[in-house]
């Protein structure tokens, strides 16, 4: 068996001081390299995720003005036909635009969860 605190190869011969050196000089520039690829994949990480935070934000805001427009829309078309059934231009429009616009605005902050919902009660 083999004394543990003798250094030495498989011969028993010790290693010479240039190994040593060329195994120093290969370690440091694996550790530089591996660095290098390191700041490189947390710089690509960090592309990424500003990427998909701006096309996030972007379709948040295209869900938030879909939102908005389609209560004023339907406001509005439901105004202009009560306006043709009833006669009543354009009182019909008007009002329904309004109430198209608060029924926009509470959409939207549905939406955007600014609205909480209360805890329901539940009495059993």
């Amino acid at each position: 068996m083999a004394d543990p605190t003798k250094r030495g190869d498989e011969n028993g011969q010790k290693p010479d001081s240039s190994g040593d050196a060329d195994l120093s000089a290969r370690l440091k520039s694996l550790d530089a390299r591996l660095e290098k690829v390191a700041v490189q994949r947390r710089e690509t990480k960090e592309t990424q995720t500003r990427k998909t935070s701006d096309s996030n934000a972007l379709g948040q805001a295209l869900r938030l003005s879909a939102e908005f427009i389609s209560g004023v829309a339907a406001g509005g078309i439901i105004g202009w036909i009560v306006d043709r059934l009833f006669e009543t231009s354009p009182w019909g429009l008007v009002v329904c635009i309004i109430l198209g616009f608060c029924a926009g605005m509470l959409n939207l902050f549905r939406a955007a969860g600014l609205m909480k919902s209360a805890p329901h009660d539940q009495k059993r």
